[in-house]
């Protein structure tokens, strides 16, 4: 594989972050849409939570076969193709004329999603240095952020002003955008299938020996908890802002934005929050922003403490989050892109695990306790990660 300079792998980088961007706002944007949708189609709210569970499940079972693909292939080249894929699903999405065609093709959506950000991870195992991996990695996950961020406001806007259908145009144009420009990238470099990756179907076949390592059971086991608990909680939060606080639903998707912040206040200074905490450091002071900031969210009163309440659950969930993304980078180096679409897998199918299980405690109107529960969850997950953690 050819080395490449730092202004070529900025270039690469500063592309595949506009991917992970448009991706991440794809997943979140319609968390706001809930309580719109479930108007318009006259069902509860937990029954328009499919729109969010069908996207998490389709996402986890797609890494099945991008992780291959990818080893395979090429990394760029498979995340090409499933953004210009996300630009077409996302196009059909806003013609939805019912709720289950929106869930059908919120899990195409997710289908063509998966294939850009876990591959992206993947290419920077390939590309970064250890030492410089977690540094690097973050500042993907500025990008992947920033789309977060961006797909919570504009989900609430459009739904609250210009209809939900609108996010789903605009999404489409964003996509296509994206995949023009990494398609051009690609055209002039030569990228043949490499001659060590084993054929696809011998990739499906590795997977089961990946499995077989405790390694990677261990990461694979604490990631899909990780996604039930906080990824799961994360889904409602609009909800809880609209019903508990009384905040619009534009309101409440502008107060999730600041769960982004925490985000990136932690990526702009992962270096610094790496040196002053070390690894098992970052693991505990996360699980207590998480768990801190969700118990507040759920029994505070006033607006102000729903607003800290998201910006300390954002910054905790991404000092734990990425600590585990490090690991997956490393946990099988021989098969990364398979390795990496696994932590993806793992992580999406807890998600939606804990969607299913939120969208129980909302119609009954549980979530103050629900959120209590998985803040609990976190602590347990925490003390469990920060011992194993060191050991890798």
């Amino acid at each position: 594989m050819t080395t490449l300079t730092p202004a070529q792998e900025r270039q690469h980088l500063q592309l595949l972050g506009l991917a992970g961007f448009a991706s991440m706002a794809s997943m979140r944007i319609c968390d706001p849409m809930l309580v719109v949708l479930s108007e318009e189609f006259q069902v509860s709210t937990g029954d328009a939570s499919a729109v969010v569970s069908a996207y998490a499940v389709v996402y986890g079972l797609s890494q099945l076969f991008y992780g291959p693909m990818g080893d395979r292939f090429g990394k760029l080249r498979v995340v090409s193709l499933a953004v210009l894929a996300c630009a077409l699903f996302s196009a059909i999405t806003a013609l939805s004329f019912s709720l289950p065609m929106l869930v059908v093709m919120r899990g195409f959506m997710g289908a063509a999603a998966a294939g850009v950000i876990p591959l992206s991870m993947a290419w920077v195992g390939d590309r970064v240095p250890y030492e410089r991996r977690q540094e690097t990695l973050a500042k993907l996950m500025s990008a992947t952020v920033i789309g977060m961020m961006g797909g919570l406001w504009f989900g609430g806007f459009t739904a609250d002003t210009l209809g939900w259908r609108g996010a789903f145009v605009v999404l489409a144009i964003l996509f296509a955008v994206a995949a023009g420009l990494l398609l051009k990238l690609l055209r002039g470099q030569a990228l043949p299938m490499s001659a060590d990756a084993p054929g696809v179907w011998a990739s499906f076949r590795n997977t089961g020996q990946l499995l077989a390592t405790p390694r990677v059971r261990w990461v694979l086991g604490v990631t899909a908890t990780e996604g039930a608990l906080v990824f799961g909680a994360m889904a409602f939060m609009p909800t809880h802002l609209h019903q508990h606080y009384g905040l619009s639903v534009v309101a409440a998707g502008s107060v999730m934005m600041l769960y982004g912040v925490g985000g990136l206040l932690y990526s702009q200074m992962a270096r610094r929050w790496l040196a002053w905490l070390g690894e098992r450091g970052l693991v505990k002071t996360g699980v207590g922003l998480v768990a801190s900031g969700m118990l507040l969210l759920a029994w505070g009163t006033l607006p102000w403490m729903g607003m800290l309440a998201c910006g300390m659950a954002g910054l905790g969930f991404y000092m734990l989050h990425n600590t585990l993304q490090v690991q997956a980078t490393q946990m099988a180096p021989a098969a990364r892109g398979t390795a990496v679409t696994l932590f993806a897998s793992s992580l999406f199918f807890g998600q939606s695990t804990g969607v299913l299980l939120m969208a129980q405690s909302v119609d009954m109107g549980w979530l103050a306790y629900a959120f209590s529960a998985a803040a609990a969850g976190v602590i347990v997950l925490g003390v469990v990660v920060s011992r194993l953690v060191g050991r890798h």
